[in-house]
């Protein structure tokens, strides 16, 4: 069996997972009491109806729709589209993912997935982000795939796209777990998106190919994000944000769950600070992650901070020069107040001529966004390029 090839057998496990009433956790509950697919695919409606939550109704419609869908067009369909299909007994399956409640019987991918990809972290957030919060999701997906990790997220407008296109300027592994079918892309301006992800790592679906992005897929695919990963980091999410189902999904299967703080009078902030007065990690660097991931995080913490200064040392200057001209004029102000020589914050209140509150919150702002460092004794200097 090459790479790219469906998994055996997989018309059976596509004929059960697509009957009527069969979702994730029936089609786990189906194989253990039947013991095989075989048998469950075979078996009467009375015997059905005695697996556990499956009444007499439920099996009578599992029951009359097996071999309504039809499989051998699914699998044209995505001969077509160049994806192939795995399922949780293939080898290739992602060891994470199997581990949760609920996991996919069977995922659709397009692209390729490895190993490695054990060593993840999922970067979510807000669609309608800020600035500052694609900034973030950029600067910590590229310092984090420069240490080895591949970046898992949405593929979805905003802090999505912002992590992964930052994965792939570190030319790191990045996956994206879609709410609709591979034969679709969801948003469609991320058509370039989706081609250079499944060069670098894989987009993934358990969806049918031609489902269409529709709401009601979007918190079921939170739940694979989630799952591939040891950690989730929030960047910006509003009240209502589908990053915190992705928090709560994580939380929900033994993964961390960390935040990115923001501004205090932003809505984009309310999600993120609320998982952080909950018990989330705040994080404002690197370091904060490694020591979040315990003892895993322990042991990769000297390589992941080598790497990560190393590719901070080296970020494009059009990069970076995007960052800085995102600053507000405050910051630009204490910015460029400063050089390689440390200096005291007074110092720096005296040159602004700006109120120390506002230098105080530029300063912030400002280490957040990896520009410059701060010092023993209320001391800073700018990083250098």
């Amino acid at each position: 069996m090459t790479e790219n090839e469906h998994s055996p057998d997989i018309e059976k496990w596509l004929t059960l997972i697509r009957a009527d009433g069969v979702g994730p956790t029936t089609f786990a509950r189906l194989l253990k009491h039947f013991g095989s697919l075989d048998a469950a695919l075979e078996a009467s409606v009375a015997e059905l109806a005695k697996v556990k939550g499956i009444g007499t109704r439920t099996a009578e419609r599992i029951k009359t729709s097996l071999g309504a869908f039809d499989v051998r067009k699914e699998l044209a369909l995505a001969e077509k589209h160049g994806v192939y299909l795995i399922h949780a007994a293939d080898k290739r399956y992602p060891p994470p993912l199997r581990a949760i409640y609920d996991p996919p019987p069977v995922l659709y991918v397009k692209g390729t997935l490895q190993r490695s990809d054990s060593l993840a972290v999922a970067i979510v957030g807000s669609r309608r982000c800020s600035t500052y919060g694609a900034e973030q999701a950029g600067r910590f997906a590229h310092l984090l795939a420069s240490a080895g990790f591949t970046i898992v997220s949405g593929m979805a407008r905003g802090i999505d796209t912002a992590a992964h296109r930052g994965a792939l300027t570190a030319k790191g592994r990045t996956i994206a777990v879609q709410g609709c079918g591979l034969a679709n892309i969801f948003p469609a301006e991320n058509a370039e998106l989706f081609k250079k992800i499944t060069e670098n790592g894989a987009c993934i679906s358990e969806l049918p190919l031609s489902y269409e992005p529709l709401s009601e897929n979007f918190p079921s695919r939170n739940r694979i994000i989630a799952g591939l990963c040891m950690a989730v980091l929030v960047v910006e999410a509003s009240e209502r944000s589908g990053a915190l189902i992705t928090a709560q999904a994580a939380l929900d299967n033994n993964r961390e769950v960390m935040a990115v703080p923001g501004k205090i009078d932003s809505p984009l902030s309310i999600g993120s600070h609320r998982l952080i007065k909950q018990g989330a990690r705040l994080v404002d660097s690197i370091e904060d992650i490694m020591e979040t991931l315990g003892r895993i995080g322990d042991g990769l913490k000297d390589h992941a901070l080598s790497a990560a200064a190393s590719a901070e040392s080296k970020i494009d200057m059009p990069l970076f020069d995007a960052v800085r001209l995102n600053l507000s004029a405050e910051e630009r102000s204490v910015y460029d107040t400063l050089d390689g020589e440390p200096r005291h914050v007074d110092e720096i209140i005296a040159q602004t001529t700006l109120a120390a509150g506002a230098v105080n919150s530029a300063l912030v702002s400002l280490r957040l966004k990896g520009l410059i460092r701060q010092l023993p004794g209320s001391l800073f200097t700018r990083k250098q390029k």
